[in-house]
């Protein structure tokens, strides 16, 4: 059985249990999600053909010591970059190398800063130089599911009404939507309870109160949605290499519906497409 505990007296692990912050960790979560979202601001118009992940990955740790803030994923569970960049077939989890872009490529950028112990978490896709229509429909539509998938949180509404949102429009648009991974709780902890399904059925889940705090980040293929993990461990592809992308806002429950902490402060949440 869930249940739910006040965050500000709960143990600094994850236990199962879901918590509920108050005020002070939505301004500490205001705090750390508007840095990410200004780093995903910075990348715009480095992304571009010839540069390398590993260059981005550079500009996204000297950002956030620029700033006082820690990159998440370094040494985490022995990761050993500062973010994840993931091109074309890859689904999640691709590490920076020194490869070059090239034009037509997409790729998605994940940056998690902690900044003064709390955790902003965020995603873009960003088009290299001149991509196809088709590539370019998986960004609109994957954009959507996240979007959609967002206006389903409310309080007393279930979990799966996020996912069932998702599922709904990704497949209506002829795509598949990832299973093998999901959303996840996050504040003082990078994760924590629930897992946020993308797909699923709208009375299925645990029930949104105020004061929870999680991500939503829709992984969308344009084949089927089966992925494999390489031997590294970390990347994971799609099974039949086709194209995938993937968007990420961290959410705060309010008594009136959501608040979406990880907002791009220039309006570039959609980087290279129609406004």
């Amino acid at each position: 059985m869930i249940t739910y505990l006040d965050a500000a007296t709960a143990p600094l692990r994850n236990t199962g249990q879901i918590r509920l912050y108050g005020e002070d960790g939505f301004a500490g979560m205001r705090k750390a999600c508007d840095l990410t979202a200004r780093c995903l601001d910075e990348l715009v118009p480095m992304v571009e053909p010839g540069i390398t992940t590993e260059a981005i990955d550079r500009f996204v740790f000297e950002f956030g010591m620029d700033h006082g803030a820690l990159p998440a994923t370094l040494n985490y569970r022995g990761y050993t970059k500062s973010s994840c960049t993931s091109i074309n077939h890859v689904v999640c989890h691709g590490i920076p190398d020194n490869k070059p872009l090239k034009d037509g490529d997409i790729v998605n950028i994940d940056v998690t800063y902690i900044l003064d112990g709390w955790h902003g978490d965020s995603s873009r896709m960003y088009p290299v130089g001149t991509i196809k229509r088709a590539a370019e429909r998986l960004l609109e539509v994957t954009y959507e599911c996240l979007m959609r998938g967002i206006a389903a949180i409310r309080p007393g509404a279930r979990t799966g009404a996020i996912g069932a949102a998702i599922q709904t429009y990704a497949e209506g648009e002829r795509c598949s939507v990832v299973r093998d991974f999901c959303g996840h709780g996050v504040g003082q902890l990078f994760h924590d309870a629930p897992n946020i399904l993308h797909y699923g059925n709208v009375n299925e889940g645990v029930e949104m109160r105020p004061g929870m705090i999680f991500t939503v980040e829709p992984m969308i293929n344009l084949g089927r949605p089966h992925v494999k993990v390489l031997s590294d461990g970390w990347t994971a592809v799609t099974r039949d290499r086709s194209l995938s992308a993937q968007y990420e806002h961290t959410i705060g429950v309010t008594d009136a519906g959501c608040e979406i902490f990880t907002l791009s402060p220039k309006k570039l949440d959609r980087p290279g497409l129609p406004a």
